[in-house]
């Protein structure tokens, strides 16, 4: 897989790309820099499931108006 896959989490927007060694997760800044995610996708996820695990992982972070993970289209 080239390039990133790009969710809104709950209101957060998160990438995901995957490398030679598993998934790699990054919180994107305004300036095009991006910095590593605080947590771990494992890698039997494949990437038409990513979506489901992230909301399976961070759905407490849910509330009015971010209510679901969704995927964005580059």
């Amino acid at each position: 897989m080239t390039g990133s896959i790009k969710f809104n989490v709950f209101g957060r927007i998160v990438l995901v790309e995957r490398g030679v060694n598993g998934w790699r997760s990054y919180y994107p800044g305004p300036e095009g820099k991006k910095r590593p995610a605080d947590f771990v996708i494992p890698d039997f996820v494949t990437a038409n499931e990513l979506a489901q695990y992230l909301d399976d992982l961070f759905h407490e972070d849910a509330r009015p108006g971010h209510t679901a993970v969704i995927r964005l289209e580059e």
